[in-house]
């Protein structure tokens, strides 16, 4: 559940000329932004001309949208534009380093990072491979026609080893979950396999090595992808297969409950780090009420938005008419836009044409199959049915999945199981990836240190070593 507020991006056509003496940056670059755990691939195209510095960029589907305040400072080789859009002005502002640009990138309470290269610039080497204390292996599975490539880690000795396959969060994920440079599944895995637990981590549908698609599949076949990986472990004579489980994060804690409920004689235990435990269209109801006040939305304001989300989450659900539908998704991006600060709402302009630009993208990501089910499913009704040992952990500033919403209702889904074997841990100070925080707001993730909050490593592998599978709650 890293996902920003709102549904989608909306482009605004602006243009903006910068006269100055030509930049030598003319031409083609390609790259992507990372932000809030998503990457989104892009390119700029530079024009120098008579008057001045120019750039268009595609992004998220649209081609060629022009570029406002471009600037290039030669003497400190600082790289500056602007994209206006429907959830606020995005701002990029980089360094040029021979054939690549890389900065930050802000918009709204969101930022992040970009990176963009010259096309058919050389791609620089890649750095020599870490030398560790245990075996890696790259490994592929299936889940019918999907293929799914990963990595498996085996610690040293005969074994057999308890292990458990990793499930990323919403959102399009490599092996590593990767989220502005902080390889969390990478750091996990090292930790647990030095501590005798083995670990299976893999691309998500249709990134990296394994092939799929994430925008036509649903939590629920996240969960059989799951459970393929944990078929793999299971034949793997180095695995006690007494002793498998599967670890989640955000929305991968949800695929843990639901691989756990279906399959309990395969799945042994489940970690969940900030599993979400009510359904997603209460969980998205909270980011957008508690994003709106964070930008200043008067309680009027969030009022309108909530009730314009509720109806378009309604026609979903009802399977509503295409008409009903796209009036619903209208008043609720409308909501949102003049639901922002007057500077916001000036840099937007036409509100109404902004809409209309924007409708398209937000009926097809609301229609799309994995919106569909995430809005409707509840977590809690499978968590319910787990009997196998369940670490969940949350973090105290997490503003995505916050414990106030969701540990009651994982608490009270325990119990209605009777899993007398189950610890909820909530980290003091801790945001959604498990790091010290100031606000626990999307828009500092780039800026904290890469490192997980004390203790959170170490109970992870005092769990899984733990053949009673259970930590008292501290």
């Amino acid at each position: 559940m890293r996902r920003l507020i709102g549904l989608c991006a909306v482009l605004v056509s602006c243009i903006s000329l910068s006269a100055q003496t030509p930049s030598g940056l003319a031409g083609r670059w390609e790259g992507a932004i990372a932000v809030g755990g998503v990457t989104l691939p892009m390119s700029v195209v530079f024009v120098d001309d008579t008057g001045g510095l120019a750039a268009t960029i595609d992004i998220q589907g649209a081609k060629g949208i022009p570029l406002k305040a471009v600037r290039y400072t030669a003497a400190d080789k600082k790289v500056h534009f602007e994209l206006p859009a429907g959830p606020g002005l995005a701002t990029f502002d980089g360094t040029l380093d021979g054939a690549a640009i890389a900065g930050s990138f802000a918009q709204g309470q969101a930022a992040g990072t970009f990176t963009i290269t010259r096309a058919g610039a050389a791609k620089p080497a890649a750095p020599p491979k870490e030398v560790v204390p245990y075996r890696e292996e790259d490994v592929t599975f299936t889940n019918g026609p999907v293929t799914l490539a990963g990595t498996l880690t085996i610690p040293e000795g005969p074994g057999p080893f308890p292990a458990f396959v990793m499930v990323t969060g919403s959102g399009l994920q490599n092996r590593d979950e990767e989220i502005f440079g902080f390889k969390i599944f990478r750091v996990i895995a090292d930790d647990m396999t030095r501590h005798g637990i083995a670990t299976l981590r893999y691309d998500d549908r249709g990134a990296g090595g394994s092939s799929g698609n994430i925008a036509t599949s649903t939590t629920k076949d996240f969960a059989g992808d799951a459970l393929a990986g944990l078929a793999l472990l299971a034949a793997r004579p180095e695995i006690d297969k007494t002793r498998i489980g599967v670890f989640g994060h955000s929305e991968g804690g949800a695929v843990a409950a639901i691989a756990a409920a279906t399959a309990p004689d395969r799945v042994h235990f489940i970690i969940t780090m900030a599993g979400p435990a009510v359904s997603g269209a209460m969980g998205l109801r909270q980011q957008a009420g508690d994003g709106a006040r964070s930008i200043g939305a008067t309680e009027a304001e969030v009022a309108r938005i909530l009730s314009a989300q509720q109806q378009a989450f309604d026609a979903v659900k009802s399977n509503a008419p295409a008409t009903a539908l796209s009036a619903a998704i209208r008043e609720m991006i409308t909501a949102q836009l003049e639901g922002r600060p007057a500077a916001a709402r000036a840099a937007i302009g036409d509100i109404p044409a902004t809409v209309n630009q924007a409708l398209p993208q937000a009926l097809a990501q609301i229609s799309s199959p994995w919106m569909r089910y995430f809005i409707v499913t509840d977590p809690a009704t499978f968590i319910a049915q787990v009997h196998c040992p369940v670490y969940a952990a949350f973090g105290s500033k997490d503003t995505q999945v916050p414990p106030a919403l969701h540990a009651g209702p994982l608490k009270a889904a325990l119990a209605t199981a009777g899993n007398t074997h189950a610890t909820v841990k909530i980290y003091p100070g801790a945001n959604h990836l498990f790091v010290t925080a100031n606000t626990g707001e999307v828009s500092e993730y780039a800026t904290l240190p890469k490192v997980f909050v004390p203790g959170f490593l170490d109970d992870l592998v005092a769990f899984v070593l733990s053949r009673e599978g259970h930590l008292r709650e501290r």
